[in-house]
C-alpha cells in the first residue's frame, strides 16, 4: 500500500519532493552547526588556556578558560533571542559580558598564534643578532689590527731611515766632529740593532696576526653554515669554539701590547638559541597582525555560528504546521509581485479589518512561524515576501484543494445522475 506521504509526493510532483529535500538539508546543516560550534570553542579554549597558563597556575587558567568560552556561547545565544528595544539594560549587559569574554579570549589566544606564526621569524632574528654582534666585534678587531700594523711598519720604516742616515753620517743626532763620515761605526751599529729588533718584532706580530686571521677565517664559514646545517647543535658548538679561539688570540694581543680591545659580545647558549617562544607581554611590542587576525577569526566564527543557530529555527514544517500555515495565509488579501520577482504579501490589517476590530493573531502567528523557519523574508514592518522553498509547499496544498474540489464535483455529478 502506498503511504499518504508517497501519495502526496505523486500528486504534488517533483517540486514538492525537492522542497522537502531542501528543507531537510537546511535542518541537517543547522544540526551540524552544533558540533562545529563546540569544536571552535574547544580550539579557542586551547589557545586561550595555553596563553593564560604562562601567567597563572594552570588549573586556575583551565577554569577561567572554560568560563570564558561558556560566556561567549551563552551570551551569543542570548543576544540572538532578545531585542535591545525591549530590554536595553539586559541587552547591553549581555553585550558587555560578551565583549569582555572575547577580549580575554583573543588576547590570550594571540600568544599561541604568535608563537606559531613568528617562530621562524624569531629564529632568524636570533641568527641575525649573532651575525651583527660578531661582525661588529670582528670589524673593531680588524680595525685595531690594521692600525697596529701600520704603526709598527711606520716605526720600522723610520728605523730603516735612521740606519741609512747613520751609515752616511747625516743623522741629526751625530755630533759635529763625526758628521758626513761614511761607514759602519758605533753609531750605525746602535741604530742597526734597533732596526733589526723592530723588524723581528714586526715579523713576530705578523705571525700572531696570521693566527688571528686563520681563526677569523674559520669563524666566518661556520657562521654561514649555521642557518643551513643539518645538525644545528654541532654547527652551533663549532661556531662557539671558533669564536672562543678568536677571543683567545685577541686577548693575547691585548695583554702583550697593553691596549684595550673591544669587549666580546655575549653569545646565546645553544639552549637559548633553540628555545621556543614563551608568551610574554613583550609580544605586544612586536605586534603581529596575522596572529591577532587568526586569534580573532576563531572567536568570530564561534559567535557567528552560535548567533545563527539561535536566530534561525530548524525546518521542515510538520503536516499539521503545513495545514495551519496554508489556512492562515489564505486570510491575507493583499499580494503583488515585487522587484525580486517574488510574491509579496502585506501583513498589516486592512482598513475594513481595523474597523471591524478583526483579530488576526492566528495568521500573524503563522507569519512569525514562517519567518523563524526561513519560509518568509521580511521586507519592512508591514510586508513580507515568499522564500523559494515556500512555493512548492503552497502549490502542494493548492493541488490538494483542487483535487478535493474535483472529487466533490464528481461526486455531486454522480449523485445528480442517480436522482
Amino acid at each position: 500500500m502506498n503511504s499518504p506521504e508517497k501519495i502526496k509526493i505523486k500528486a504534488a510532483g517533483v517540486g514538492y519532493l525537492i522542497n522537502r529535500i531542501q528543507t531537510l538539508f537546511v535542518g541537517m546543516l543547522r544540526i551540524w552547526t552544533i558540533p562545529i560550534v563546540l569544536m571552535l570553542s574547544v580550539a579557542s579554549g586551547f589557545t586561550t588556556f595555553y596563553g593564560m597558563s604562562h601567567f597563572i597556575i594552570p588549573w586556575i587558567a583551565l577554569v577561567i578558560t572554560v568560563a570564558i568560552q561558556s560566556i561567549v556561547v551563552i551570551c551569543t545565544l542570548e543576544l540572538a533571542s532578545i531585542h535591545w528595544r525591549a530590554n536595553r539594560t539586559r541587552y547591553f549587559s549581555v553585550l558587555f559580558s560578551l565583549v569582555i569574554a572575547l577580549i580575554a579570549s583573543v588576547s590570550f589566544s594571540y600568544f599561541k598564534f604568535y608563537e606559531v606564526s613568528e617562530k621562524d621569524s624569531i629564529h632568524i632574528q636570533r641568527l641575525n643578532h649573532i651575525r651583527t654582534d660578531l661582525k661588529s666585534y670582528l670589524d673593531e678587531v680588524l680595525s685595531f689590527k690594521s692600525k697596529l700594523l701600520a704603526q709598527k711598519r711606520a716605526e720600522l720604516e723610520q728605523a730603516s731611515k735612521d740606519v741609512s742616515q747613520a751609515y752616511f753620517g747625516t743623522h741629526p743626532e751625530i755630533v759635529a766632529g763625526y758628521r758626513n763620515q761614511v761607514g759602519k761605526g758605533p753609531f750605525w751599529q746602535r741604530y742597526n740593532e734597533i732596526y733589526l729588533a723592530k723588524k723581528q718584532a714586526l715579523s713576530e706580530l705578523e705571525v700572531k696576526f696570521s693566527a688571528l686571521d686563520e681563526s677569523v677565517y674559520q669563524l666566518q664559514p661556520r657562521l654561514a653554515n649555521l642557518d643551513v646545517a643539518a645538525n644545528v647543535e654541532t654547527a652551533y658548538y663549532d661556531l662557539l669554539n671558533s669564536f672562543e679561539t678568536v677571543q683567545f688570540n685577541v686577548n693575547q694581543l691585548s695583554s702583550e701590547f697593553g691596549q684595550s680591545l673591544p669587549e666580546p659580545p655575549m653569545l646565546l647558549t645553544y639552549k637559548q638559541f633553540i628555545e621556543d617562544v614563551k608568551p610574554s607581554m613583550a609580544m605586544w611590542n612586536g605586534f603581529s597582525l596575522f596572529a591577532f587576525g587568526c586569534a580573532a577569526m576563531v572567536d568570530f566564527f564561534t559567535v557567528l555560528l552560535s548567533y545563527r543557530m539561535e536566530f534561525t529555527a530548524p525546518g521542515p514544517l510538520t503536516a499539521d504546521e503545513e495545514d495551519l500555515v496554508f489556512e492562515c495565509l489564505r486570510q491575507f488579501t493583499q499580494f503583488r509581485i515585487n522587484e525580486n520577482d517574488e510574491l509579496e504579501m502585506v501583513i498589516e490589517k486592512t482598513n475594513i479589518e481595523k474597523a471591524r476590530r478583526y483579530s488576526d493573531w492566528s495568521r500573524m502567528f503563522a507569519v512569525g512561524l514562517l519567518l523563524s523557519r526561513g519560509f518568509l523574508r521580511k521586507i519592512d514592518k508591514n510586508t513580507v515576501e515568499f522564500a523559494p522553498n515556500l512555493y512548492p509547499l503552497i502549490a502542494a496544498k493548492m493541488g490538494d484543494r483542487i483535487t478535493k474540489l474535483r472529487a466533490e464535483a464528481e461526486l455531486a455529478r454522480q449523485v445528480g445522475k442517480h436522482e
